[in-house]
């Protein structure tokens, strides 16, 4: 999906909503971090993004003199959305709310493999994070002239929220058009991740405007899209152990044609994620501490 918008300059995507794109493209961020900011003159700004002085100027530049930043919401805690967060308040003295820490929200099963050393291998936490406020599922977080629904959506991070916005929702990195999302255990729970997707598919939406990326006009095509992805995913994992018993980056080989070398530990972890789900469904086994370089066969 094609992404016009260029990093640092403010483009109108509705009457009272904004995007800023930070200039930090990278394999993981695709063409920066979306900052959006929302309302005519209470102005929430959604994920601030990476510590990033530009980035701050141009948010500030973005207000005018009739508005002031309201509220400061983070979706999740990776360092390419949360470190700002801390700058803009002292800047504005708006709130920063959020699922809360970078901890927040982790399913028992990862706060177990974290207990047993298994390390992060994502894009990066964002662990001095520390909201001000911190939402639940279901709250609703209001300006003047907005009106914001919390949806803990957890899979890509354990306290990653989308925002529901009348029939438009703000995805984070939940769901982007560019690519699935990035699940990487401890932090990251496909599991969770399959519910989440699941449950934003119940809702008819009209549009989402994602953490990276372009809007994505047919949102529920690409939730649909996005789940059987996942388990065709899982479908090629159990057909290769099949042949013999492989480790997450062999197998993250095997089902990645051509892959970048870059991308390939990002494609690990998300082996690893299904190996683990596959796991909590007595599907596969393993021999001795869980890892990623742990040998994986069918159960």
């Amino acid at each position: 999906m094609s992404d016009p918008s260029t990093p640092l300059q403010v483009q109108r995507l509705e009457p009272d909503l904004r995007l800023l794109r930070c200039a930090n493209p990278s394999p993981m961020t695709y063409t920066g971090t979306n900052t959006y900011l929302l309302g005519r003159t209470d102005i929430a700004v959604i994920d601030p993004g990476p510590d990033d002085a530009a980035h701050l100027q141009a948010i500030l530049a973005a207000i005018r003199p009739d508005q002031r930043i309201s509220h400061i919401i983070v979706t999740h805690s990776h360092k390419d959305h949360s470190p700002l967060a801390a700058a803009l308040q002292q800047k504005t003295g708006a709130p920063v709310l959020a699922f809360g820490a970078a901890d927040a929200g982790r399913s028992p099963v990862m706060k177990r493999l974290a207990q047993q050393g298994l390390q992060d291998g994502g894009e990066g936490i964002d662990w001095e994070f520390c909201p001000t406020h911190t939402v639940k599922d279901g709250d609703t977080i209001t300006g003047e002239d907005w009106e914001l629904t919390v949806l803990h959506t957890p899979g890509h991070l354990g306290n990653h929220i989308c925002l529901a916005w009348n029939e438009a929702c703000f995805t984070a990195d939940h769901v982007m058009g560019w690519a699935s999302s990035l699940v990487s255990p401890p932090d990251g729970d496909l599991t969770d991740f399959m519910a989440s997707c699941r449950r934003l598919a119940q809702y008819n939406w009209r549009i989402f405007y994602p953490g990276h990326g372009a809007p994505i006009t047919t949102p529920n095509t690409r939730l649909n899209w996005l789940i059987e992805h996942r388990l065709a995913r899982e479908t090629a994992i159990i057909e290769a152990l099949t042949r013999k018993p492989m480790t997450a980056e062999a197998l993250a080989l095997a089902i990645y044609s051509n892959i970048d070398a870059k991308l390939l530990p990002a494609a690990t972890r998300n082996v690893l994620a299904h190996l683990i789900d596959l796991y909590g469904k007595n599907r596969v086994i393993f021999s001795g501490l869980l890892s990623q370089a742990s040998l994986f066969s069918l159960a």
